[in-house]
């Protein structure tokens, strides 16, 4: 029994807390949230002389408990989840959002109704903090849904073979655990603003209806959010003007790749960031890209064209609005429909979805222009089949509490050739190519709630980031170091060339020798007869990181797909070798690592 008082100058008396306790102890997430708005209302009619217990219709009046749950990699999930959640507060219902990372799969019986925002990553799989939940929903586990109502808001990349299956996986899953569909799944891609913005309205008009129906005359709407998050005024739709002050190659003469550091000032922006966060980059795409598709279309440089109201030359939307370089789905089903191309629609039947993700990879939107000829096109008729262009997204290489104002990337920029033809990343070769100090550049800051230090400082961590995957870290240890930080740290690193490619190489050794870096291990391709990689260095290191994570480190892995997967098995390998273990229990514990939130990606 907790000592009397519970907290200081508590108002309850002994048999009172005792009473809350009991209660308490047995009460499911959602249970308590209901209870939350139940004693809301109850301290309402206080407030207006009623005292007393609520009367049976005041539970009514509260209308039904919304949840939203959201799971996002990159936090445009979460950003549409908690805009919804105000909408539907500020319409009287009672709403949260949680995250799938921390939401405790059990409590889906005792919903009411539910809302799901969800991101697809890669080819199909969830967002790797959402991973054991959609494990749990998906086992034998999962609990009987009859009763509760739900709706799914589903984001992927229609350019991938799976679009937005991971929202397709909850759709499917939540109805065969016999809950009701309240709204039909929408699926979004990447340019997913507006039909975001219409399922939300008609999520937050129906709900309200109900709500309203609900409550009788005279009830107070839920209270808002006690804690509310101020939003920055600038982000994608409305990014700052920051200057470049630097932008350094840091790879030697002889690399056969080009890294730069970049350093923006975001003096006058307000614009605070954690390490771990990631800043946004609003590019245009190059003039001689543009120049090149206006040729071969026959458009006119000059045309007109309009754009939510305004009226804007064609070469002017091209290089600033539409993403001209990779092609989409909806370019295909455009230009098949334009140019009469019987091999162009047949990729877009449902049994060509391979098909038609590699005919993506390899063309972009000039390669098909070319490829399937066609005159007289309009400008209205051409850019229907585009989709919006993007921002891109950047970790930050540096901490604010070590260079202020200042926010830091490392950039290595895109380039490759396609039938014969050179081709650049659309954002990074906008900086490293057409962007020099003294210049501007429109900028946001994301937050990533899902790569952030332990906030015990005591706490070991693994860092595994190789390549310009190694940004995130570097800002790592400079918090670390600005906080005097006493955990131990370990850095696996990789590259091709050591005398070329050492990013940051007398930063870390700096680190090293001060304490603020415990360990460094590199693996440098190369260098040696067979290739080396990070994965390959946590092998040989295998009883040492194993006892890390005995003790409590956290890890984490920055930089591509491919890498994550292959620094993932190893982890699994360690610990099924370390424990003595299956492969199964090792991928439990791996699993156990990421709902612990000590097994943290950012992976592109």
């Amino acid at each position: 029994m907790t000592a009397w008082p519970p907290f200081p100058e508590s108002p309850l008396a002994p048999d009172q807390w005792n009473r809350l306790q009991e209660l308490s102890s047995t009460l499911t997430e959602p249970q308590a949230r209901w209870i939350s708005g139940y004693f809301a209302g109850f301290v309402a009619a206080i407030s207006r002389g009623e005292g007393g217990a609520l009367p049976a219709a005041s539970l009514v009046a509260a209308g039904r408990t919304v949840t939203i749950l959201y799971g996002s990699e990159t936090g445009n999930s979460t950003a549409l989840a908690r805009q919804l959640e105000g909408q539907l507060k500020a319409a009287g219902v009672n709403a949260t959002a949680a995250d799938m990372a921390k939401y405790k799969g059990r409590g889906l019986k005792d919903e009411q109704d539910v809302l799901v925002v969800v991101s697809t990553y890669g080819e199909g799989d969830p967002p790797q903090p959402a991973v054991p939940f959609f494990e749990f929903v998906e086992g034998a586990r999962a609990p009987k849904m009859e009763g509760v109502r739900f709706g799914v808001l589903a984001l992927g990349d229609s350019t991938y073979e799976f679009y937005c299956e991971a929202g397709k996986r909850i759709d499917k899953r939540f109805e065969e655990l016999g809950a009701t569909r309240l709204f039909d799944r929408v699926d979004c891609d990447i340019d997913y603003d507006e039909p975001a913005a219409s399922w939300a309205a008609q999520v937050v008009a129906k709900l309200k209806e109900e709500a309203a129906a609900a409550a009788p005359a005279g009830q107070p709407a839920p209270a808002a959010s006690p804690f509310p998050t101020a939003a920055s005024s600038y982000d994608k739709r409305n990014p700052f003007a920051a200057t470049v002050l630097e932008s350094i190659k840091i790879t030697g003469r002889a690399s056969s790749k080009e890294t730069r550091h970049v350093e923006i000032d975001l003096d006058g922006s307000g614009l605070t960031y954690e390490p771990g966060d990631a800043l946004g980059i609003v590019s245009t795409n190059e003039p001689h890209r543009v120049e090149e598709l206006l040729e071969v279309t026959g458009l006119s440089a000059d045309a007109p064209i309009t754009l939510k109201g305004d009226t804007v030359r064609l070469a002017s939307a091209l290089e600033s609005h539409f993403e001209i370089t990779q092609a989409a789905p909806r370019f295909i089903e455009q230009w098949a429909m334009l140019s009469g191309s019987a091999e162009l629609g047949a990729l877009m039947d449902d049994d060509r979805r391979q098909d038609r993700a590699d005919f993506l990879y390899g063309h972009h939107v000039i390669d098909i222009v070319r490829q399937y000829p066609l005159g007289g096109v309009t400008p209205e008729d051409f850019v229907a089949g585009l989709r919006p262009l993007q921002p891109r997204l950047y970790s930050i290489a540096s901490s604010q509490k070590a260079v202020d104002s200042e926010v830091h990337l490392t950039i290595n920029p895109v380039r490759y050739d396609l039938h014969g033809i050179g081709r650049n990343g659309v954002a990074s070769a906008h900086i490293c190519d057409r962007i020099a100090p003294g210049d501007q550049l429109p900028v946001y800051v994301q937050a990533n709630a899902h790569f952030k230090l332990p906030t015990d400082d005591s706490r070991p961590i693994i860092m595994v980031g190789p390549g310009t995957g190694v940004a995130p870290f570097r800002a790592f240890l400079q918090e670390r170091e600005a906080r005097g930080a006493e955990g131990r740290s370990w850095l696996f690193f990789g590259e091709r060339n050591f005398r070329s490619d050492f990013l940051y190489q007398i930063e870390w050794q700096d680190w090293l020798a001060n304490g603020v870096l415990t360990d460094l291990d590199v693996a440098f391709s190369r260098d040696a007869g067979a290739k080396v990689y990070v994965q390959h260095r946590m092998l040989e290191k295998a009883q040492q990181l194993y006892a890390w994570l005995e003790e409590g480190a956290h890890f984490y892995v920055c930089g591509d797909e491919r890498m994550a997967k292959d620094v993932e098995a190893a982890l699994e390998t360690i610990v099924a070798d370390q424990r003595g273990c299956s492969a199964e229990d090792a991928h439990a514990y791996v699993r156990d690592l990421t709902a612990q939130e000590r097994y943290q990606r950012d992976v592109y």
